[in-house]
């Protein structure tokens, strides 16, 4: 099952949002499946401004970390399809431009799953369901795309 993971899940596991945070994602991320991880190409960038913006680290150590990152999981590219899709569902369910063109790429990609915590949990659009991977008792899909 192929699962795409949204920028605010590597933000965790870089650090942003504290320890306890920081050793949930990364032992989530560290038990997905190495064939099943999907990083749209968006989410890279978006974590780039996060480490430089927020996190206040160098763009060189940003640069070296969003690096790190492309090469953990199959890249997602961004194109004219997923783009006017990501319009459209904008639209249609009032999500942020960004947010919706990671839904479009995981969905033209055929992920099943989306991590993130700021899209609605349980949210699903183009086959794909959108799970908080930090919410208690975890999702029963998450629990059958992690490793034990």
């Amino acid at each position: 099952m192929n699962v795409a993971v949204d920028t605010n899940v590597l933000a965790y596991a870089e650090g942003l949002n504290g320890p306890e945070k920081q050793g949930a994602a990364a032992d989530l991320l560290d038990r997905l499946d190495r064939t099943s991880r999907r990083l749209p190409v968006n989410v890279l960038g978006e974590l780039f401004n996060v480490l430089v913006r927020k996190a206040k680290t160098s763009p060189e150590e940003a640069r070296r970390r969003v690096l790190i990152w492309a090469r953990w999981g199959r890249l997602l590219p961004t194109n004219s399809t997923s783009m006017v899709k990501a319009v459209e569902l904008a639209a249609e369910h009032r999500l942020a431009i960004w947010d919706a063109l990671i839904l479009a790429a995981a969905a033209e990609a055929g992920c099943r799953l989306l991590l993130s915590e700021d899209m609605q949990d349980g949210f699903a659009w183009g086959g794909v369901t959108v799970v908080d991977p930090f919410r208690a008792p975890p999702s029963p899909l998450l629990e059958g795309a992690v490793r034990s």
